[in-house]
Parts: C-alpha cells; structure tokens; sequence
C-alpha cells in the first residue's frame, strides 16, 4: 500500500463547511433530534429515513464525520495485510462517507459506486464529491437502488456496507450479505458499537465465512467468536467536532468517540494480525495489561510486566483495536479441505 499524500478528512470537512453554511442549523437542529430517535429506534424503516434535503443535510452534519472516521479505522486495520482495491460498490451508503474513506486509505481505487434509496442522500453525496481532492471520490456513481431478497451485484473489488443491516429485514440482510460476498473479493461490515449491531455482525461474520470468505479482521482466526455472554466485541473512534456539530448535538467538547463493531472478509489468505486488543488497556505502575483474542480463537488477559523492556514499552503504546503483539504476523490459514 501507497500511504496517501492527501488528507481526505481535511477535505471532507471543508466540502461539508461549503454546502452546509447556508443552512441555519436552526433549521436542522429539530431533523437533527428526529433522525436520533429513528436510528436508535430500533426498528426496520418501511421507507427511506432521508426524505428530504433537510434530511439529508441533517444526517451530513451530524453523522458523516463519524461515520467517515469509524470506516477508515476499519479499512487501515487491513491495508498493507490485503491486496488494494481499485473498485467499490458501497451499499446504502448516504451521502458516500465510506467511498471517502476507502480513499483516503487506499490511493489504489479509481472506481466507485454508491447505490442509495434515498434521492436527497444522493444529490448531497454527489455535491460533497465534487469538491473532493481525489479523482476516485469526484468521479464517483450515485445509483438509485431499494435492496431486497433478489438484490445482485456487480463484481468488485470492495463491497462496504457501513451502518446498513440494522435498516434492513433480516432476510434482505442475509440476501444482500450472500450478494456481496459473490460480487466482491473483501466484504466490509460496520455497524454500531452496541449489543444489536454486534449480532448482526456476527451473523455477517457467519454468513461470509460460509460463503468460503476468511476473515481479515478484527478476528485474527475463522474460529467462533470467544466474545459472549454479556459482552460484545466494539472498538471507537476519536471523531473531531465542528462549531457546527456541536452545536447540533448540545455538545461542548471538541470531540467524541464513534463506538462500532465491524468484520472485513476476503478471498485471499489475509496476512492476519497475530492478536487483537479488544478492550482499553488496564495500566498500573509496572504492569499493562491486554486483553486479547488470539489467533488460537482464545481471549485472554494478557499481563505485560516492565522487567520485559521492549515488550512493556509497547504494551504503553497499545490502543483498544492495535493488533498484538507488534511486528508479528498471525499464522498462515489451513487450506479448505
């Protein structure tokens, strides 16, 4: 992988700055509290939840800066460990967060196609495109699409779907899993950082590993997942906020934390992390402590004393979501059969 010399969230912010000034966010502050409450509801929409431009800016305002920082932890958890992409499908994807993502993390892709139900979500992504500093995000396709049971797609590269189950009737989710796991050779699933957006990652992770997928991250194995009970496996992202978005949100501080679950599936054999840390690291003097699912499928606590210098330093350094330990590699797969 090329490390990118563009800042797309630099970008990202200003095309927002551009299109969203004019609009008071008086004006957006109440579509703002109305698209919480129907996101968190729970509940499958029966129409599209973006029915206007309001809408739409509403939802570029206050959740494309998270979302856009949630998939790029996702994908640069994988760059360098699976081969580059230079096509995308990214499905419901909104105002196209998860094509300027995989942008900035991939200088390798040239073609995207966004497919979206809602007609005001995609006149807002493509007038965010055109100011993008990447060709890969101007030239971007917005295509008209009501995903179902009998949903295909075309061969790719990258399939995203990026905050999209929850908003889906389980048998159109396990349609369009089963879709994007034919069409494409990595599958990327994020969804949010809860208990109900574990599961139907999980569900994800099971259907694409039937599939004949293997499983990229954040798993460093194909095994069962050893997260249960009343635990999920999350991760977050620190998301900067705007004037704007904290004013949206009755937020004072100048940032917050995108909690998500996620899964990525390829065809090839991954170049796994040897182990994932899936909670913050517990520190006292002398000692940090990792939990860590390992490629054996187990998840341990993992003490890192200071007698083991190099280690320990390290271990300082870890974040929630780092693979463990550093500079080594998971085992190579078993072949199928």
């Amino acid at each position: 992988m090329t490390a990118p010399d563009t800042d797309l969230a630099a970008g990202l912010a200003a095309a927002l700055d551009d299109v969203l000034d004019p609009v008071p966010a008086g004006r957006l502050a109440p579509v703002v509290d109305r698209l919480i409450r129907d996101y968190r509801s729970g509940t499958v929409p029966s129409s599209p939840i973006l029915r206007t431009a309001d809408d739409a800016a509403a939802y570029a305002a206050y959740r494309m800066p998270a979302t856009y920082a949630a998939v790029v932890d996702v994908l640069e958890r994988v760059a360098g460990r699976v081969d580059d992409p230079a096509t995308q499908v990214d499905l419901g994807g909104g105002t196209g967060a998860a094509v300027w993502a995989a942008a900035q993390v991939w200088p390798s892709l040239r073609q995207a196609t966004v497919l979206e139900a809602a007609a005001p979500a995609r006149a807002l992504g493509r007038r965010l495109a055109e100011a993008a500093p990447v060709p890969a995000v101007r030239a971007a396709r917005w295509e008209a699409a009501v995903f179902g049971t009998g949903t295909t797609l075309p061969e790719t590269d990258l399939v995203t779907a990026c905050y999209l189950l929850g908003e889906l009737p389980e048998p159109v989710r396990e349609a369009l899993t089963g879709a994007a796991a034919r069409a494409a050779r990595m599958v990327v699933v994020v969804e949010p950082g809860t208990p109900a957006g574990y599961a139907r990652v999980l569900a994800a992770r099971s259907q694409l590993l039937a599939a004949g997928m293997r499983i990229a991250a954040p798993c460093p194995h194909d095994g069962a997942c050893p997260v249960t009970g009343d635990d999920w496996c999350h991760f977050a992202a620190r998301v900067p906020r705007s004037s704007r978005h904290r004013a949206l949100k009755a937020g004072t501080l100048g940032h917050e934390d995108e909690k998500f679950s996620y899964v990525v599936a390829v065809r090839e054999h991954p170049d796994r992390a040897p182990g994932r840390i899936v909670r913050h690291p517990g520190s006292r003097k002398g000692l940090v402590t990792l939990r860590v699912c390992s490629a054996d499928g187990g998840l341990r606590d993992t003490p890192v004393p200071r007698s083991r210098k190099e280690l320990f330093r390290a271990a300082r350094d870890a974040a929630w979501g780092d693979p463990w330990p550093p500079g080594e590699t998971g085992p190579a797969p078993a072949s199928p059969g």
